[in-house]
Parts: C-alpha cells; structure tokens; sequence
C-alpha cells in the first residue's frame, strides 16, 4: 500500500498503514513477522528480557509452560531480529529489565537500527510484578516517569506499553506524555470480555500522544470502533494465531476505507461520546448541548469557538455551503451520515467526500492547536 494513502510517521519512522502486530513473549520473533505481518505497518518484536533479574524470572516461566526469549546475548538477539525484517514494515522491540542500564544500552542499539524501543508497562505476572517489571511500573509513576526521560536522551522513537485499567488511566496517559515519550500503545482490557472502548476515548482525550489500541480485534468492525475512539493505529496479536490473514484483511479494509472517506479514524460525533476532534462536526452552538461542555473544557466560550472555526473556515471550502442549516459547510457533520443539505452544498461547489473531510480533519487539529486549555490540562 502507498505511503502517500496514510501520513503517519513518528521521528524517523514512518508506517505504511495503521495496522499493527503486537508483541507476544516467546512467539512474536521475525520469522512469525515475515510469515503473518509483512504488510502491516508496524512490527513489534517480543518481549526480550535484557538484563539477569528478568532472565531469570523468564525461564521460571518456561518452566511453569509459558513461552518467553531468554538470550545470553539480548543485544545481539535484538539486532539480528530487527535486521531479520523482510517487509517495508517499521519495526518496533518490546523489552523488559529491571535496570535502566540495559535500556539505556537496547535503546542506542534500537535507534542506530532506525527501530523503536517500547517499554514493557504491560506484563501481569506475579513473577513479574515481583521484581518490578511490567505492569509494576504502573505503580511507580516516578519510576516510570524517569526511564522515559532518561530512555528518551538517546534520541530513540520511545513506545510505552499499557494495560488499561490498572491505574488511574487519564493520568498515565499525561504522566507518559508530559515525561516525553512518543507512542502511547493500550492494551484495553476490563474486568469483562472485550475491549474498553472509553479507555482510548479517555486517552485521546487526555493527550494527543501517537496512540496505538489493543484488545479483542478480530475483523475490521472491532479495528474501526477503535479508530473511531481516537487510536492512530490498532494492534493485533493472538487475533493472528486464530486467523492467519487478519492483517492482510485489516490492511485491505483501512485502506479501502481511507480512499472512500479520507479520514480512516474519524471520530464519533460529541452528541455519541466522541472525543475533542469531533468538534470539528458540531453545530454552531446556539442552544444548549453537548458541545457545550465539550469545547469549555478547553476553554472555549461558545463565541470564542465560532469565531475559531470561522476563522480557520476563511480562505477554504468550508467557507461555502450557504444552503446547509447554518450556512457554512464548517458546521456541518461528517460524510458517512446523510444529509442532503450537505452533499447538495458539496457537489455544487464541486468537493469530493475525501477532501471535505480532509478538511475536517486539519479543523480538528486547528481546534486543538488554538484551544486555551492544552488537551493535557483539560478536565
């Protein structure tokens, strides 16, 4: 698929597409990502364990039947695994350690191999949590706060790896945000079956972090609800176990859809939960609603947020649309609902689908951009 299709890129790397494969210990190495993921836009090797404490614990969990990669040279591991790629795939390595030294160390390495290191928050085993490693983390904000940082000096694309729901999450996210990572990569699970949809609307819009979902994708119904709660990319894993094809079909479908629509993860309207890029869909606000309470928590007064969008409107397309309920094409909502008014206005003036909502998409940001109060201040 072209890169031109999808503008995603973090530092020096760039994705294909938005479809991930996500780590699994013991069972995602480059010979699982050449076989199952070679069009995806991003790989994620692991988890490697790099230093002992963490071996350690690794090969008890063998013992106990559960796959891991142990090496008595992680280093060197991760270097032959990256170079190992055959796809036009960016590569990321998620690892474990108990000690910021080896981190230090893979994510030099990392970076010289144009990859990117994601740190394992993520893991929930007992043994695990024990010595202080994975999902640890997410009860050590201090901790975790400086390994980013520190992580960070090197220059290396930084991923961090989640679970949902263990702690506060709109505070991890602007913990993980403000420390400097890149990539913040959910795992969102709940207590219940299937993903925690909320917890990525949550994330999204407590930062504006590069944002990759995870948790119970099977086809691209369950990707598309993640998009549509403000996930940049989506992530698979044992979704590949049980169906061989499910990137190849993820990548078919997004990019499909991106061609018809322009925007692949367009968000939900503010009247259906949808997160602060929908306010690029509202109406002007001139009776009380929800984009009330939703432009205010970026402190925007209701004259304030017109004027932002008039202003961002002058100059474009979205300047037309005299004929729609509010004169203006800037107040109307998104191309996959109907209205008449609307596609009227957009074929008089002769705009595509595609480029009305790319449109839509640059207001967003634009709203964002001028908001009084940074979406990772906002309440």
């Amino acid at each position: 698929m072209s890169d031109c299709l999808f503008d995603l890129h973090i530092g020096y790397v760039r994705f294909k597409n938005p479809i991930t494969l996500a780590s699994m210990a013991g069972i995602v190495d480059s010979g699982f990502a050449n076989k199952y993921a070679s069009n995806a836009g991003l790989v994620v090797l692991g988890a490697f364990n790099l230093d002992k404490a963490s071996m350690t614990v690794a090969s008890d969990l063998v013992a106990m039947g559960r796959k891991e990669f142990i090496s008595d040279e992680p280093m060197e591991l991760i270097k032959k695994e990256i170079r190992a790629i055959m796809s036009e795939s960016a590569v990321a390595v998620n690892v474990r350690s108990t000690k910021l030294e080896s981190l230090i160390e893979a994510a030099k390495l990392i970076k010289e191999e144009g990859a990117i290191l994601e740190l394992n928050a993520h893991c929930r085993q007992l043994e695990m949590l024990e010595v202080g490693i994975g999902e640890a983390l997410l009860h050590d904000f201090p901790r975790l706060s400086t390994w980013i940082k520190a992580i960070k000096e090197t220059g290396v694309v930084l991923s961090v790896k989640v679970r949902a729901n263990v702690v506060d999450d709109i505070e991890l996210a602007r913990l993980i945000d403000m420390s400097g990572a890149d990539i913040m990569h959910s795992d969102a699970s709940r207590n219940d079956f299937g993903a925690d949809l909320d917890a990525i609307s949550n994330y999204r819009d407590a930062t504006r972090l590069f944002l990759i979902g995870n948790n119970s994708i099977t086809d691209f119904e369950g990707a598309k609800d993640m998009f549509s709660r403000g996930a940049d990319m989506v992530s698979v894993a044992r979704g590949v176990l049980q169906n061989p094809e499910l990137i190849r079909e993820l990548v078919e479908s997004v990019s499909s859809y991106q061609r018809s629509i322009g925007w692949y993860n367009v968000p939900k309207h503010v009247c259906s939960d949808g997160d602060f890029r929908a306010l690029a869909f509202c109406c002007r606000p001139v009776k009380p609603c929800s984009v009330h309470e939703k432009f205010r928590k970026l402190g925007y007064t209701a004259e304030e947020f017109a004027k932002t969008k008039f202003d961002f409107a002058k100059g474009t397309m979205l300047e037309f649309g005299g004929d729609t309920c509010f004169g203006s094409l800037v107040w109307c909502c998104k191309i996959t609902k109907p209205c008449w008014l609307r596609d009227g206005a957009l074929n008089t003036i002769g705009l595509s689908d595609v480029e009305y909502m790319k449109l839509k998409k640059q207001l967003a940001e634009y709203l964002l951009d001028n908001a009084r109060v940074p979406v990772n201040e906002s309440h």
